[in-house]
């Protein structure tokens, strides 16, 4: 089915061969994109200029806010806004709608794109208008992934587009590409949702991914639709890779000729002699229709092999969850003389609501019902156009009949805002993610959902059998070969696109929600750090660090949104951070006076969060901003799960500290302090590795701790040294 080599590989005569030192790197598709948009002229040190942007109605604000205290005039480039993720507006009186018309008043006063809500998802609209081969993309949400149409895009926090936004460059250093050779075809029942989470089963709890450019070929992509390529793209960001590319062919040409953009069509292959860091054999005629239980989309069984034995992989899966201090014992209780039930299904969003996903679902269905019981169904076509195509040709009519609820383009189920399940069900799904606390649990006040990820086919299986978990293999429908057609008049008669017609007399209208960004201060000499928080899971997840859901209708209010930091994770950091923010360094005496050449003056005093491997999943800077509104100076981890979150810290002036000896977080306990004499200097030579003093408690015991902040960019040390992205920008030219 799947597998993995560790060793460089290389392409030759239509295959991946164990390279002998022949290969080249540069014959790669990736890199052939990556050395078109790299300004740096250093093939090793890349600095990236982008094609285009994009962002949702709860990243945009605070993106636009921070570009224009910046000095931001106006979009240098297209910038998409769409209104995918506070579409309800159903939260906090009237401030999501307030956020739209902000949206709508910055893309006629700086030249942009408003996609006003439920007309499309942010990424099905980037794909159809704006994602083209050989082009690059940067997102603010992490699953910003267009790689089938073969544009590479990544996702990001806000900083890293507001620097698109001030004509600066995306520097990283020249990633791995992992090649994926592609054969076989699926079988009839076996969706891009199955395809992916095998993927995602293989590939993330080792990091096979992680930060590397997924690259897929092979004769298998010939085998798939381009809507079944998309949805298997879309969910490597569960991987933890950099981004992702395919090969393109007719099947791409005509898919963009269909949108109306024939000229944005390149064939895209890799070159004989490519040479991949490492590879990655799919044997798609292996692939079983597959479920990601609780907690994780990594977390992967074979749906047949939980039919046959739910009773024993429930009971692991309420075990894994207790040793992360979560409760899923009440998934036995979905148990019925032997038999799994679950209590609702949802089709929605950028993986789920695709044309080709929702067809295969209508044909499962027909002639079929939901039931009139307990399970529910709703399907959310990923935009407008998707849904006019499915009422013109029946589609979407065949599912109403079998009981589905029809939804417009809307992102929140994915996220906990809409469809959320409620106390102790058990949801079924063809979405992103199923992170803890992510779809609406809120396990400190005794409220506990579970998601379940599934492939709209087996989601539309289990429906028809109404709520018994069903592979739909047990169907074995071929796929719908109904052509699909495109409308663009939805686009015409609904989107404002002012790029490059910027109008900067107009006004930007701001609701009373829509606050600019607190005084963020510089870097001093040292730094004395507080423990507010100690994490010792295995994974911390942006969801934890800061909770969707609800608290998506505060994100363009940075103050009032800090309130939520942690708090589903650890109810009481909030309050500490607080209490370390309001506390004078000249009352800590007891403690500084343990410290050597310690000075008031020149030290900052700020808070710090501990946990070993913080930021998977989504890519919203509010993560780290949160932290930083809170008084926050610093993360120290074991290592980072996605270059993202780190970068995310850096931007928003917090050191990415890591530890040198891994089994040095035993010794942190909320309360110690950890002292860092000298960081201005380490930071202005480039140093890297910092010498530190961990003081337990207070001040019975004081000993030597060694960090590192890794490698660390000119800019993101003058970054760090102004305090903050906002700050640095804000200084040049002083």
């Amino acid at each position: 089915m799947i597998q993995l080599y560790k060793q460089p590989m290389r392409y030759q005569n239509g295959k991946l061969v164990e390279d002998d030192g022949r290969g080249n790197r540069d014959k790669t598709i990736a890199a052939g994109i990556l050395k078109a948009h790299n300004v740096s002229g250093d093939d090793k040190k890349l600095n990236i200029k982008f094609d285009a942007l994009t962002s949702h109605d709860i990243t945009y604000v605070g993106i636009i806010q921070t570009a224009r205290a910046s000095g931001m005039q106006e979009f240098p480039l297209p910038y998409v806004l769409t209104n995918c993720h506070n579409s309800l507006c159903a939260v906090g009186g009237t401030i999501n709608e307030d956020d739209h018309v902000f949206g709508y008043s910055a893309a006629k006063k700086y030249g942009g794109v408003f996609v006003p809500a439920h007309v499309a998802v942010i990424h099905q609209f980037m794909r159809e208008m704006y994602a083209g081969c050989g082009t690059m993309i940067l997102g603010s949400d992490s699953h910003t992934r267009y790689g089938a149409l073969g544009c590479i895009a990544i996702g990001e926090g806000g900083p890293e587009l507001a620097k698109q936004l001030l004509g600066r460059t995306y520097d990283i250093d020249y990633p791995e590409v992992v090649g994926v050779y592609v054969h076989g075809a699926p079988a009839p029942g076996v969706g891009p949702q199955d395809v992916a989470l095998a993927l995602i089963g293989a590939t993330f709890k080792n990091g096979f991914f992680k930060n590397k450019i997924v690259e897929f070929f092979g004769p298998g992509v010939a085998n798939l639709s381009v809507d079944y390529r998309i949805g298997i793209d879309v969910m490597t960001t569960e991987t933890t890779c950099l981004g992702s590319i395919w090969a393109t062919d007719g099947k791409v040409e005509e898919w963009l000729a269909l949108h109306g953009r024939p000229d944005d069509y390149k064939t895209l292959s890799p070159e004989e002699g490519a040479l991949y860091d490492s590879a990655l054999d799919l044997d798609l005629s292996k692939i079983r229709p597959m479920i990601a239980l609780p907690f994780h989309p990594s977390n992967v069984y074979p749906i047949e092999e939980l039919v046959a034995n739910p009773g024993d992989i429930l009971r692991t899966v309420e075990k894994e969850a207790s040793e992360i201090g979560l409760d899923a014992s009440g998934l036995l209780s979905k148990i019925k003389n032997g038999v799994l039930y679950v209590d609702q299904g949802i089709i929605a969003g950028c993986a789920g609501g695709m044309y080709n996903n929702l067809m295969a679902a209508a044909d499962i269905l027909e002639n079929r019902t939901a039931g009139s019981g307990g399970f529910t169904l709703s399907a959310y076509p990923a935009s407008q156009p998707i849904f006019m195509a499915l009422l013109k040709n029946g589609a979407a009519t065949r599912l109403t009949a079998a009981g589905a609820m029809m939804k417009t383009a809307f992102c929140g189920p994915c996220f906990g805002a809409g469809d959320v399940p409620a106390n102790g069900q058990l949801s079924v799904r063809h979405t992103t993610r199923n992170f803890p606390s992510r779809e609406g649990s809120k396990p400190g006040e005794g409220q506990t959902a579970f998601v379940a990820l599934m492939d709209a086919r087996s989601v539309a299986a289990t429906a028809a059998n109404n709520g018994r978990l069903t592979p739909a293999t047990e169907f074995a429908i071929p796929e719908n070969d109904t052509p699909y057609t495109y409308d663009p008049g939805i686009y015409e008669k609904r989107t404002y696109v002012g790029v490059g017609k910027p109008l900067p007399e107009e006004p930007l209208v701001s609701g009373p929600n829509i606050t600019d960004w607190p005084v963020m201060p510089a870097m001093k000499d040292s730094m004395l750090l507080k423990f507010a928080s100690v994490i010792h899971d295995p994974v911390t997840t942006t969801d934890e660090l800061i909770p969707s859901g609800e608290t998506s209708s505060y994100r363009s209010n940075p103050v009032r949104l800090s309130e939520f930091t942690l708090s589903r994770k650890d109810p009481g950091y909030v309050g500490r951070a607080k209490e370390v923010a309001a506390t004078d360094i000249e009352t800590l005496a007891h403690i500084t006076e343990l410290l050597p050449g310690f000075e008031a003056e020149n030290t900052l005093y700020k808070s710090v969060i501990f946990a070993v491997k913080p930021g998977d999943g989504s890519a919203r800077e509010q993560a780290a901003s949160c932290q930083r509104v809170l008084g926050g100076g610093a993360n120290v981890v074991v290592e980072y799960a996605t270059k993202r979150y780190r970068s995310n810290l850096i931007n928003w002036g917090m050191l990415p500290l890591r530890l040198e000896n891994p089994d040095d977080y035993k010794l942190f306990e909320v309360g110690d302090y950890l002292y860092l004499p000298g960081v201005k200097k380490a930071l202005e030579e480039g140093e890297s590795e910092l010498f530190a003093l961990l003081v337990k408690g207070e001040g019975e015991k004081v000993q030597p701790i060694s960090l590192t902040m890794d490698s660390l960019t000119e800019a993101e040390r003058s970054i760090l040294l102004a305090g903050a992205l906002m700050n640095y920008y804000a200084n040049e030219g002083k």
